[in-house]
């Protein structure tokens, strides 16, 4: 799976209250959460993203509290993906569960820029900087991780996975 899109790129630990405010947390739909995602960080984030563009952020990116209300917010404004040099685990897991792929590269932090353009391959973990013609390597995603992100989430993975077993018990 390969993605590629416009950079974003902030500092360290960026909170999950930086990314979706705790004032909207009664909200809980990707499209009604990616309205608040980043506006008290960056307040023109929401119009500036572009679906498929990317988040680069320094380390521990997604600390502070286990809601999956800041995975929702960002893939829900149509960021495809999180580059970092460290995550929070409880956000780790919940972009996971939810199909928002994360991947931890320092190099490709350290050289990457605002505005740049990267080209990520899930499948081998290669981080294509565009814009600064450099390229990174980065853990792959094995691939029942993979197929997760592919279905969209746990969720839509685990009914369709359901699904399959149904067709197969009725033959």
């Amino acid at each position: 799976m390969k993605l590629k899109g416009k950079v974003h790129k902030y500092g360290a630990n960026v909170d999950t209250d930086a990314i979706v405010p705790a004032r909207h947390l009664n909200l809980s739909e990707p499209a009604d959460l990616a309205r608040h995602c980043m506006e008290d960080l960056d307040a023109d984030f929401v119009c500036k993203v572009c679906h498929g563009d990317l988040i680069v952020a320094e380390t521990n990116f997604g600390s502070g509290s286990s809601r999956e209300h800041a995975p929702l917010a960002i893939k829900g404004c149509g960021v495809s993906a999180v580059v970092a040099k460290s995550f929070a685990r409880i956000f780790y897991r919940n972009a996971m569960n939810i199909g928002l792929p994360i991947v931890e590269c320092p190099e490709a932090v350290d050289e990457t820029r605002a505005g740049d353009t990267l080209e990520i391959d899930l499948d081998t973990g290669q981080i294509t900087n565009v814009t600064r013609k450099r390229t990174y390597q980065a853990k792959p995603f094995p691939p029942f991780m993979l197929e997760l992100i592919a279905d969209g989430g746990l969720i839509e993975h685990t009914k369709k996975r359901l699904a399959k077993s149904k067709r197969r018990a009725t033959r």
